[in-house]
């Protein structure tokens, strides 16, 4: 779940790069863009929104489903594994029970069944967590689409150049909660999201 707030943060970074680079890259080019934005009311009041990735994560309904599906399928994913683990006990208690009584021939035998087994439980893990980690990918896709898609419709307006996504220990000293959109942005997804389940 680290994963979307590791790659919003990627790109609220870059974006935040490339306005600093606009700013202060060119300095005699500068006065003249001062001069034009002026003119233009939308560039003078460039303003940049964010919203709290946390608190998305916490009161988003979607959100908080997509991780109730994700637990059920990761017991699921536990309780396969440990069939399979449980079956390969049994299969070695069984063989180490006839101990010494047991010939050449059935000692292969054994040595087949128990390294079959092993490598079934192997494969079988590694299917199961291709499984999961592809579920994780499409689910944290289909939220940042939603995210996006909601943020187009919210910023018809443009009142906002840019909106960031924020979470604690990314690299924005300072934030002025004038800007939080977090509550408008989790009450619109919690709205559509529920207009959908109907």
């Amino acid at each position: 779940m680290k994963n979307i707030s590791t790659i919003l943060s990627i790109i609220a970074l870059a974006l935040i790069g490339v306005l600093f680079y606009f700013q202060f890259a060119k300095g005699g080019q500068q006065k003249t863009a001062a001069v034009k934005n002026d003119n233009n009311d939308a560039a003078s009041k460039f303003s940049v929104a964010y919203f709290d990735i946390d608190s998305l994560q916490e009161h988003y309904e979607y959100f908080k489903d997509v991780s109730g599906d994700m637990k059920k399928k990761e017991s699921a994913m536990n309780a396969e594994l440990n069939d399979l683990t449980n079956k390969y006990q049994r299969t070695v208690r069984k063989w180490q029970e006839r101990g010494n009584n047991i010939t050449q021939a059935e000692m292969e035998t054994a040595q087949r069944e128990v390294g079959l087994q092993q490598q079934q439980i192997q494969q079988r893990k590694g299917e199961l967590e291709q499984e999961m980690q592809k579920l994780q990918v499409d689910r944290m896709s289909e939220l940042r689409k939603q995210v996006e898609e909601f943020l187009k419709d919210y910023n018809k307006d443009k009142k906002y150049a840019y909106i960031l996504s924020y979470e604690p220990g990314f690299i924005i000293y300072y934030k002025d909660s004038a800007y939080n959109i977090t509550g408008d942005l989790i009450t619109g997804l919690n709205a559509q999201y529920k207009d959908k389940k109907k």
